[in-house]
């Protein structure tokens, strides 16, 4: 049987369950656009391409399924780049699409010709230019199985616009849920260490990240942590992993993290990492990390193992099964020293208005099953240690690239994969700017989100640092142009509303969400509260900065 290009492409997707693409048309890709326009597929038109990637990721993250997103050539597919660069450092499954000059034009310097399989190499998992119609529906379906497949990431298809208009052989293939199933790796003699020094351990902290959440491994960590009676803290990607209102869960770690957390993992005999790389903003100086403790590292990735953190027990393979194993062999414990330790170590979350309006959000959100997204700043880490992210799938930010301007297509993508769920962004004022314009379509779908802005009229994480790191000596990261947010919100159609930080951001926050549809609520705060703790550069977790009370510079 021959098709088009257009429509192998088309059926392709459909064999791959893909309901919802997001995507902006071009001369090189329509021919996709016009075999799409006879499909049941629901097209998203975003107003930016980078909005159509991040909202991919969006809805892969929200969803477990892999986001789809589409371009044409040249600057639609390199406007693509930043999306993409995030999925592959969060690990997010993205199957992006792009089109290509015809083949006879390829190396030519043809009009909107750009050699984005080059360009894309070191930001997806793998990537594809189809030079001949044979291998277009097979290269689609390996796409969609190695975005999925073992450490989720993103994948580009690029196509040149002749074999989308050209005839293409295409047998149906039935797509099954197993396909990219891992083949199991022979793990007994690591999990019986582990297990021998879980049960040994005087002061164990199981240490969750993101990759515990593409695994679908919550119930698995959960039920260990609740057996040995565990402390578990998370990286960013990790919240949700553990309920953040469960007893055993202590909080986020890191750079950021709360000081019983960071405190917890410095002062640990027994680290079990699961489905965590051990990034910088995790670790602090990684020298020091390990030091007086077995770390077991536990990932499906087995090229994780020891890149970055040395550990005593590495455990590659499938998370969710590799924990129920330890599950059966470990001991019940109740540890109640380590316990009454860990007690005696203050939160220390910090003050301040942005703080306090935060717990606001934070009483009204605990309460429903929401989704909570989050741009990339001072209020991505206040949302963090805050905000209780009450199961997996419900937090939606950008961890390993931190995007500024992630947030809003991100939920948008997430409200999409997730339609009776609730969804909220949080967003400061500067990454907001970077990709408010989605407000259009956020509009023309109607999608019931509410976002939260926290306006301190800056670049609050940059001031943070400059204060920490360059002497106060502030430099572009003040914005006092008194933009008006709501006035922007109504050139969109939408209902807005400013508040003050002392106001009563919980009613405020209650009656937007019952609107039931796209709105805007500004909170203005402070511009010279920080986020604390903060780990000292090149230190220890339990290294925190104290900032000095001089002038600006």
């Amino acid at each position: 049987m021959e098709r088009t290009g257009a429509e192998v492409i088309i059926a392709c997707l459909k064999e791959q369950g893909v309901n919802t693409v997001f995507g902006y048309p071009g001369g090189a890709i329509l021919p996709f656009y016009d075999a799409l326009r006879d499909s049941d597929i629901r097209h998203v038109l975003t107003v930016h391409e980078q909005g159509a990637a991040h909202a991919a990721d969006g809805y892969a993250r929200a969803s477990g399924e892999v986001g789809v997103c589409v371009a044409t050539s040249g600057p639609g597919a390199t406007n693509l780049v930043t999306g993409l660069a995030g999925a592959f450092l969060d690990s997010v499954p993205v199957v992006a699409i792009t089109g290509q000059v015809a083949r006879a034009m390829i190396g030519r310097d043809a009009f909107q010709e750009v050699d984005i399989t080059g360009v894309t190499m070191p930001v997806t998992k793998h990537n594809f230019l189809v030079k001949h119609p044979a291998q277009l529906a097979d290269t689609i379906r390996l796409a969609f199985t190695i975005a999925r497949s073992g450490r989720p990431g993103p994948v580009l298809i690029d196509i040149p616009r002749d074999i989308q208009t050209g005839l293409a052989p295409y047998a149906p293939c039935e797509y099954k849920k197993n396909y990219a199933k891992e083949k199991p790796i022979d793990n007994k003699g690591q999990l019986l260490q582990a297990v021998q020094v879980i049960n040994a351990a005087k002061r164990p902290v199981m240490l969750v990240g993101g990759g515990a959440i593409s695994a679908d491994a919550s119930e698995a960590l959960t039920l260990l942590a609740e057996k040995a009676s565990i402390p578990v803290v998370s990286t960013l990607m990790g919240l949700g992993a553990m309920r953040g209102d469960h007893p055993l869960f202590v909080g986020m770690t890191g750079l950021h993290g709360l000081e019983r957390a960071n405190r917890a993992v410095q002062n640990a005999d027994c680290l079990i990492a699961v489905g965590s790389r051990f990034n910088d903003r995790v670790t602090g100086d990684r020298s020091l990390y390990s030091q007086g403790k077995t770390v077991i590292h536990m990932d499906v990735d087995p090229a994780e193992i020891d890149k970055n953190v040395a550990s005593g027990i590495g455990v590659a393979g499938c998370l969710k099964d590799n924990l129920s194993l330890m599950t059966e062999q470990v001991e019940s414990a109740k540890h109640e020293d380590w316990w009454r330790e860990l007690g005696g170590w203050p939160l220390s979350t910090g003050e301040g208005k942005s703080v306090g309006v935060m717990k606001q959000i934070d009483a009204v959100l605990r309460e429903r099953d929401v989704i909570v997204a989050t741009d990339v700043g001072q209020h991505q880490m206040w949302t963090a240690q805050h905000v209780k992210i009450n199961g997996p799938r419900r937090w939606i930010t950008s961890g390993g690239l931190g995007a500024m301007g992630f947030g809003l297509p991100a939920a948008m993508g997430a409200q999409f994969a997730c339609p009776d769920k609730e969804v909220v962004l949080i967003a400061g004022d500067g990454g907001f700017k970077m990709t408010g314009q989605e407000l259009f379509t956020i509009a023309a779908f109607n999608l019931p989100i509410t976002v939260i802005v926290l306006n301190n009229s800056g670049l609050g994480m940059i001031r943070q640092l400059q204060e920490a790191l360059f002497d106060s000596r502030y430099m572009s990261c003040e914005l006092p142009f008194a933009f008006d947010f709501v006035l922007y919100a109504a050139a969109f159609g939408l209902k807005g509303r400013r508040l003050q930080a002392d106001d009563d951001v919980k009613a405020a926050l209650t009656e937007a969400m019952a609107l039931k549809q796209p709105n805007l609520l500004v909170i203005d705060v402070p511009p010279e509260e920080r986020v604390m703790p903060m780990v000292r550069p090149n230190a220890t977790l339990n290294e925190f900065i104290s900032f000095p009370a001089g002038e600006k510079k």
